[in-house]
């Protein structure tokens, strides 16, 4: 007579941490952060909820502390309003978020690549720095300013990561999409945010096909007319010919440079990324998130909820046409090693 099996049902407690685990979570060593600061009882995780609703100065003043945010944060976190669309978060704040998100330069991993095809490569922080200060260089060469838009048509990758810290570094707005998305798709996105520069690969890799994407680039090229430059990352060869498309080569823009990334502070509410709906109702939305709101957000729910901590790995399956790449790519805000598998 075998076993009796168990069946698990709506409702069901599936796991619970331990006390240790519970005492030394991020969580919890905030809510001390909190409780020590203000001389109030924070108990539980319900109460800090109450207190972050109750006092939102207090809560997110100590969260940017809390959370290491390079910048001056002013004199307010939260300026309340009549109505909230008037309300403001750290008005008097300026910060750049690649700062915060490159506060490391040693030689542990910050990205760690996996293609199907077994290809892989390690960058570490130090690789990192100097990939961003060049690419972030190479677009001021380009022209690019505080609020153009740097376009990524890329698979996730390490330069996908690479262009958007560029970007952030010296003021510019970054989107991206997927490389198996078609060229309509791609210019129902990207024509509305009428970007300055495009990265996009000559091609990808999924269920072991090689998918080659100059002939759609070409087509992209043609229908952005505000687009100045394109660069091609090689993804099926190492050198694609390029010259039809008028664009050059990621190793010919990317030049190597010993300066420091020309990080540029700006205001808290500086547009960051643009994202987009799901266009099942219609063309596409964009949707502009700003950096200081971003970069805190993402700061609390992955070093509080995640309990992510230095040095962690962290994986999250995704292409860069999913909001879910840019939840991956903060997670190196808190200094953990970011686990990219280009899965296209």
């Amino acid at each position: 007579m075998g076993r009796a099996e168990h069946r698990v049902t709506e409702g069901d407690l599936l796991w619970t941490p331990s006390a240790e685990r519970v005492a030394a979570a991020r969580m919890t060593a905030f809510r001390h952060v909190i409780a020590g600061r203000h001389d109030v009882q924070l108990a539980d995780f319900a109460a800090l909820q109450g207190f972050a609703l109750d006092s939102p100065d207090d809560f997110w003043s100590a969260m940017w502390d809390f959370t290491g945010v390079i910048g001056d944060k002013g004199g307010r976190a939260f300026v309340d309003a009549t109505d909230i669309r008037d309300a403001r978060f750290f008005p008097g704040a300026s910060l750049n978020v690649a700062e915060t998100m490159l506060a490391r330069a040693d030689d542990v991993p910050a990205l760690l690549f996996a293609r199907e095809d077994g290809k892989r490569s390690v960058t570490t922080w130090a690789q990192l720095h100097r990939q961003v200060a060049a690419v972030a260089y190479a677009l001021l060469n380009a022209g690019v300013e505080p609020g153009d838009v740097v376009a990524a048509w890329l698979p996730n990758i390490p330069e996908a990561y690479v262009t958007a810290l560029a970007a952030a570094t010296i003021g510019a707005m970054y989107t991206s999409t997927s490389p198996d998305f078609g060229s309509s798709g791609v210019l129902d996105r990207f024509g509305q945010v009428k970007p300055k520069v495009l990265v996009a690969t000559d091609g990808y890799l999924y269920g072991g096909r090689a998918h080659d994407c100059l002939a759609r680039l070409k087509e992209i090229r043609a229908g952005l007319p505000t687009v100045t430059t394109v660069v091609v990352v090689p993804g099926l060869t190492e050198a694609p010919d390029v010259s039809a498309i008028g664009a050059m080569l990621w190793s010919d823009f990317a030049k190597p440079t010993d300066a420091p990334p020309p990080f540029r502070r700006l205001p808290f509410d500086a547009p960051l990324y643009v994202l987009y709906s799901s266009g099942t109702t219609g063309p596409p939305k964009c949707i502009v998130h700003k950096a200081g709101g971003v970069m805190l957000t993402l700061l609390k729910e992955h070093q509080l909820h995640c309990d992510i901590r230095p040095d962690d790995r962290v994986f999250y399956y995704t292409t860069t046409g999913w909001m879910m790449w840019n939840w991956l790519a903060g997670a190196l805000a808190s200094q953990a090693t970011v686990v990219v598998y280009d899965g296209s």
